[in-house]
């Protein structure tokens, strides 16, 4: 109930930032703010794939037992978490052409994003795994389960429901921080409200608008992951 009084909430809000403008004041920059949201989806989808990705394998690889494996994912999340995301995106965007890289501007802005909070959710991944009992390690070593079964079977269900909480936060973050892809030319959502607005001067609407949208991205990431924690929990509880 709660879940959707906030979405009534967050609907409402959106609409009555829509009606600070009026009809035809909308059809002038509405269109732009749009397409500039349709951008900020996009990274944000694919963004979050390689940041849920990357949390897995560094936050695995962290503890593994191969040397070289486990210092690969302690340099990627040292050098990701320890830098700036902005300087990341030049540095993908302007710096990869002077060895004969050159990728897009969407390309840049989802490898930026994605490798910046990958290295952020490994820790949280690396965290909900070693919360899981130690009674449960010793029982899958007693059952004859080789390494790769027991993180499959034993750890990460049970490791899941742990980082939820931890990763749905994370997620919005992203979807916020992806303001950020206008620095490599991607006419986001926010750099779209910025060129609208010195446009049009309608600061009021426009920015009312722009906060409403991340507003609403951010509370369907919420949702789902409210409804990922109850289901995973359901899960478990049965199995007990």
């Amino acid at each position: 109930m709660a879940g959707r009084i906030v979405a009534v909430v967050a609907l409402t809000g959106f609409l009555v930032g829509l009606s600070f403008a009026t009809f035809s004041e909308m059809r002038i920059f509405l269109p732009a703010m749009l397409r500039g949201a349709i951008v900020t989806l996009q990274v944000s989808v694919l963004s979050a794939l390689l940041f849920f990705v990357m949390s897995f394998v560094a936050g695995i690889a962290k503890d593994s037992r191969v040397v070289p494996i486990r210092w690969l994912a302690i340099v990627y999340i040292e050098v990701f978490r320890g830098t700036s995301l902005l300087v990341q995106l030049f540095w993908l965007y302007f710096v990869l052409p002077e060895f004969g890289v050159v990728l897009s501007p969407m390309t840049a802005g989802v490898l930026g994003v994605g490798l910046n909070f990958g290295a952020y959710g490994a820790e949280i991944v690396r965290g909900a795994m070693a919360a899981v009992p130690r009674g449960q390690f010793e029982a899958s070593v007693a059952l004859n389960l080789s390494e790769w079964k027991r993180l499959v079977r034993i750890v990460i269900p049970q490791a899941v429901i742990v980082m939820i909480p931890g990763m749905t936060n994370l997620t919005i973050e992203m979807i916020k921080a992806t303001a950020l892809v206008s620095a490599v030319t991607l006419v986001d959502i926010t750099y779209a409200s910025v060129q609208q607005n010195q446009l049009h001067y309608r600061t009021l609407e426009i920015f009312t608008i722009t906060v409403m949208l991340y507003y609403c991205f951010a509370q369907f990431v919420r949702f789902a992951g409210d409804a990922l924690e109850d289901r995973f929990s359901r899960h478990l509880g049965r199995g007990h």
